[in-house]
């Protein structure tokens, strides 16, 4: 098993629960960040996804920003009580630790 296979793992569930989030999303009022957040969110882990699969010398700098962009997400969408929020933060969270544990 390479050693990023549980940060693609994670990124991957991450982009599905934050396209979800944003299409739940389109149309409705928000009091903060979301779905903004998640539109880039969904473009940080395909990028993160990339750079990994692709073993780049850069893949930890994306997995590093893309756990920053995601606790961001997971701040913004856990406000919301929305069930397809709380599934995306949660998502975010996850996603963050696993790239954060890839870079360490």
């Amino acid at each position: 098993m390479n050693s990023y296979e549980s940060c693609i793992k994670a990124c991957q569930q991450c982009l599905i629960d934050c396209q979800d989030c944003l299409i739940k999303m389109a149309g409705k009022e928000s009091m903060n960040d979301c779905p903004k957040c998640c539109v880039l969110c969904v473009d940080a882990c395909l990028m993160c996804i990339k750079f990994m699969v692709a073993d780049s010398t850069f893949a930890k700098e994306y997995c590093r920003l893309c756990a920053e962009v995601c606790e961001w997400c997971a701040s913004q969408c856990e406000q919301h009580d929305h069930k397809h929020c709380k599934t995306c933060a949660a998502s975010c969270k996850a996603c963050a630790e696993a790239c954060r544990k890839y870079v360490a």
